[in-house]
């Protein structure tokens, strides 16, 4: 049996046993206009950056502090709104530092 042959017998199987029904994103158009914008060469390894959950540390910092800034804003002890500031300054300073390493983000 060839494999071709033996991956379509499995996909009609798991179609018959009702698998494919309940999957995330299930009977919605997919979205390729993001893969089609990438540049040929850097969608392998986009792809399996992504799969891998990369994140680069720029995003990685803005996720931090926007997560500070909630925390500041629900916050309030001043001595502990203090710390949150003196926190989100420090890694606003490391995100711009980071970011003039890549002269065409600006």
């Amino acid at each position: 049996m060839s494999l071709e042959k033996f991956i379509d017998e499995q996909i009609k199987k798991a179609i018959a046993e009702g698998d494919f029904i309940s999957l995330p994103g299930s009977g919605k158009a997919i979205d390729l206009r993001a893969y089609f914008e990438t540049p040929e060469d850097l969608r392998m390894c986009f792809s399996i950056l992504k799969q891998g959950n990369f994140v680069p540390e720029e995003v990685e910092l803005l996720k931090e502090i926007e997560g500070l800034r909630n925390e500041r804003a629900a916050c309030a002890e001043e001595r502990r709104r203090d710390e949150l500031n003196k926190a989100i300054n420090e890694k606003m300073l490391i995100f711009r530092t980071l970011m003039e390493r890549h002269p065409d983000a600006r």
